[in-house]
């Protein structure tokens, strides 16, 4: 494969796994399962969890990107820049040192640019309909990348909210369950510390199989007065395809000074969300 044809299937695999693991989702949401009433042993435990969010409002950092799907397997570096509540941005480099793609995920949209062939997806959440039917948004992208609790819709998580999550303690790990309609929502926690080593999304389907985005964090390391996973898996099995993703964070830092919003030149053409993926299947 060429060296443009492999930078434009890492960009479209990225794309892929954040958000076509979304896209056998869709009236997921219209059930819901209410949650046993959560024991004050249990919130003590998930108010620890929480108090291990990132402190910081900017986390920047060198990256070094990995995608294996089937027999194919690329490795690219890049930057990850975000802010809190706001945006959350990856630029992936050839050569070092030229940006081949950029996926941005702010709090309104999504955008994803192909410089190599200069083509772009820019689009609002709700225009998205296995987002907009999944429940997953911006904030739910975000505590994956940040290594925190959600629930699907919502910004941030109160006592109500915690409430709703229930947990079964070992003698050194903690599981936190939600369960919605045919999605579970699965955290893996260490007892001691709190803090969440893995993170599962699951949609469980009889008839047209399960499909499940499964979120390992591998590493940790300082930033600020908390730490922040610098080392993740991500792997996106579906009935039909396996997607294996790896982020490895250097030089974590808490950069401020660089523009949050990314403006498309009128020289890149519009594409689709089902031209992308139809692309992708086409590799």
């Amino acid at each position: 494969m060429k060296h443009s044809s492999i930078l434009t299937a890492t960009v479209m695999a990225l794309t892929v796994a954040i958000l076509a693991s979304c896209h056998t989702h869709k009236n997921a949401v219209k059930e819901t399962t209410n949650a046993s009433p959560a024991s004050t042993e249990q919130i003590t435990f998930l108010k620890k969890v929480s108090d291990n969010t990132q402190k910081s409002q900017f986390v920047t950092s060198k990256m070094k990107f990995t995608v294996e799907y089937g027999p194919q397997q690329v490795s690219l570096t890049g930057n990850l820049k975000m802010k809190r509540d706001d945006v959350i941005r990856l630029q992936l480099m050839a050569f070092g040192f030229v940006e081949a793609g950029r996926i941005e995920f702010t709090k309104d949209y999504v955008l994803i640019m192909d410089r190599i062939n200069k083509q772009y997806l820019k689009s609002p959440y709700a225009h998205i309909t296995f987002l907009r039917n999944s429940g997953i948004n911006f904030y739910t992208l975000q505590a994956l990348f940040w290594n925190e609790l959600f629930l699907p819709g919502k910004q941030s998580l109160d006592g109500n909210a915690l409430e709703k999550l229930s947990t079964t303690m070992s003698s050194d790990e903690v599981v936190i369950s939600f369960d919605e309609g045919k999605m579970n929502y699965s955290w893996l926690a260490n007892q001691q510390t709190g803090r969440i080593n893995m993170t599962n999304i699951a949609y469980r389907d009889a008839y047209k199989g399960n499909t499940q985005l499964n979120w390992d964090y591998k590493g940790f390391t300082k930033l600020g007065t908390s730490s922040f996973p610098n080392d993740m898996g991500i792997t996106l099995t579906t009935p039909d395809r396996e997607i294996k993703l790896g982020v490895k964070l250097n030089y974590l830092g808490t950069e401020s000074d660089w523009e949050t919003r990314t403006v498309v030149s009128d020289k890149y053409r519009e594409v689709t969300v089902d031209e992308i993926l139809r692309r992708f299947m086409a590799l």
